[in-house]
Order: C-alpha cells, then sequence, then structure tokens
C-alpha cells in the first residue's frame, strides 16, 4: 500500500548474532533506535509480534514521531502468576545455589540450562543458553506503565484463543493507551496473521489506509 517495509531479525533471533550480554526490552529498544537512525528512517509505522511488541511499545512511548503502531499478540503485560508457579521459581533458585556449590558457576550454569529446557516453551528449549536467559528476563518486564505514554494511533489484533498473550492483555491495552482500537480474529490463537491471513491484511490496508490521510 505504498509503504517500504522493513523487517528486523532481533539479535538472537533469524540471521542476527546473539548479544555478548542479557539483553532486556530497554536494550532491544536502544539497538532499534540505533537501526531506524541508521537508515534515516522518519516518522515510521510499527508493527510488532509477540515479544516485538515490547519494544514497540517502550520505542512509541518515547518518540513521539512515530506515525502509529500495530501490535499483533503482543507481549508487555506482565502474566498473573499462581501459587504453584512461584513454589516452581523458588524451589528452582535454592537447587541453583546448591548446584553452585557442588559444581562451580560454569559446570552448574551447564545442568540448569539443560534443566530450564525440559521446562520451558519450545521455543524456550530450542534458544541456546544465552537466549534462554534474555527470554527468562524480558518475559518479566511489566510494561503496563508505558502504555499511557504511548500517544500515537494504535492498532491491537489478537486471536481471541491466544494462550501467550492473552485477549485480556489486548483489552488492558486498548483501555491504557490513549488512542488504541482492537480487533480480534475467533478461532484464531498468537499467530493470528498466519491463522486468518486475508481478514488480517484487509485490517493492515483499512487502518494504514487512514493513517495515511492524517
Amino acid at each position: 500500500s505504498g509503504y517500504r517495509v522493513v523487517n528486523v531479525d532481533f539479535q538472537g533471533f533469524g540471521k542476527s548474532e546473539e548479544p555478548c550480554a542479557v539483553w532486556g526490552v530497554e536494550d532491544y529498544t536502544c539497538a532499534m533506535e540505533e537501526f531506524i537512525e541508521a537508515l534515516g528512517v522518519r516518522n515510521p509505522v510499527l508493527l510488532g509480534h509477540s515479544f516485538g511488541g515490547r519494544v514497540g511499545i517502550l520505542y512509541a512511548s518515547r518518540h513521539p514521531e512515530v506515525k502509529a503502531m500495530i501490535l499483533v499478540d503482543a507481549a508487555g503485560i506482565k502474566p498473573r502468576r499462581s501459587f504453584s508457579y512461584y513454589r516452581k521459581v523458588y524451589t528452582f533458585k535454592a537447587i541453583k545455589r546448591m548446584m553452585y556449590l557442588i559444581y562451580g558457576k560454569s559446570k552448574a550454569e551447564l545442568k540448569l540450562d539443560a534443566r530450564r529446557a525440559k521446562a520451558g516453551s519450545s521455543d524456550y528449549a530450542s534458544a541456546s543458553p544465552m537466549m534462554r536467559r534474555i527470554l527468562s528476563r524480558v518475559v518479566n518486564e511489566d510494561l503496563t506503565d508505558r502504555l499511557p505514554l504511548v500517544k500515537v494511533p494504535v492498532l491491537l489484533v489478537w486471536g481471541e484463543n491466544d494462550t501467550a498473550t492473552p485477549l485480556s492483555d489486548a483489552r488492558t491495552m486498548e483501555r491504557l493507551i490513549p488512542d488504541a482500537g482492537l480487533v480480534s480474529f475467533p478461532g484464531c490463537g498468537h499467530y493470528s496473521f498466519l491463522d486468518n491471513p486475508v481478514q488480517f491484511a484487509a485490517v493492515l490496508r483499512s487502518f494504514l489506509g487512514e493513517i495515511a490521510k492524517k
């Protein structure tokens, strides 16, 4: 629809090299700021799916020149945790301290990474040790307080059966972002753009057409 599209592999994803330290959302956002500046892009429209949504939220909250943003099944709301979750977390921390004492830090971390891989999601299991640490860090970062600072038009696109970033997260974003609208797709999951590509494209085309008029 007349837009130049730049599809970015974040550091540690796709063909981009991993960070040499345990990055958080702030680090990824700073990298995007440098990337956009290097390309000479002005007034970008951001589109972020899942983890990309975290970076989009933080970027847009401090760059009012962003023209618009599309968040697709986006992360950014810290999930509510059950008692059993915290029991597992603190049990793991106790095991970690014990293994450090028995094996030393380097050997213990290798054993702990194998344990983490078995307990985590498929994305987590297939990640490298460094990326597992990064994923563990970013999933616990809550960006709820940044949402009211996003002053650009935002389109939220969600799968109603999304279990990774549930529809309740989208409703929270719609409520807290001043200029946000939500479109949800019945029967679709965390990859709503793949589950319903025709309707997804139509919604995007309509939104971008309205943005172009402003």
